[in-house]
């Protein structure tokens, strides 16, 4: 997995700049953003870890079987329903991008926002080029988009265990802390389900999202991909 170029749109609505913006930034703020973006290209790992389990759905939890885990909550039973399989993944640009954010802390904060918001658009990229992946290495099915712990009423606390079934602090360096904080901070963990049908589109978009009242994409007519 390679990323050779960030994406700055994504980047600037983290800022607060607003929806498709990057034509329009101009000055200090693009220069910020260009320098920001060449040291996390030189300093970016993206790696991820996946694993396939079957599940068995129920009213407000899902049992992931074979395994210690319990996915808990009605908001990820309602996105597995129809679902046999899942997939836990986690995705992580690695340790460098954390220690670039910390140095540019020491001399601005404007210039850590920069990097950071950019680097949170990075780790997305990198989730979707893993999805890719991940499809393509199952094949033709129906898959849901990708729920973390931490949506609605699907505990964060879920990330703990989630590592440990996939090997992800070994096989690719991802923890969490006592305050369910990702090591490295720009890690992902979610889950995908998968399923012999065609998911239904309302499963798979700002319909079916527990933020979609309240999220600032949707009030400015915008969305999160």
């Amino acid at each position: 997995m390679q990323i050779e170029k960030l994406n700055r749109s994504e980047a600037f609505r983290y800022m607060g700049t607003g929806e498709g913006s990057e034509g329009k930034i101009k000055g200090e703020l693009l220069k910020i953003t260009e320098e920001c973006e060449q040291m996390l290209l030189k300093v970016i790992e993206p790696r991820f870890i996946y694993k396939i389990f079957d599940i068995k759905v129920c009213e407000n939890k899902v049992n992931v079987l074979n395994t210690s885990l319990t996915l808990k909550g009605k908001d990820i039973s309602d996105h597995l329903k129809g679902c046999s399989r899942c997939v836990l993944l986690c995705v992580t640009l690695s340790a460098g991008v954390d220690k670039l954010i910390r140095t540019y802390e020491t001399e601005g904060m404007e210039k850590a926002l920069v990097a950071d918001s950019l680097a949170s658009a990075a780790v997305e990229q990198a989730c979707e080029l893993a999805e890719e992946e991940i499809r393509s290495a199952i094949g033709n099915y129906g898959y849901t988009w990708r729920f973390s712990p931490g949506y609605g009423d699907f505990p964060l606390d879920t990330q703990g265990e989630l590592l440990k079934v996939i090997d992800a602090p070994k096989r690719i360096g991802v923890n969490v802390t006592d305050s369910l904080i990702l090591i490295p901070r720009k890690s992902v963990t979610a889950v995908m389900g998968v399923s012999e049908n065609e998911v239904p589109k309302g499963r798979r978009g700002c319909g079916s999202c527990n933020m979609k009242d309240i999220c600032q994409y949707r009030k400015n007519y915008a969305h999160c991909d």
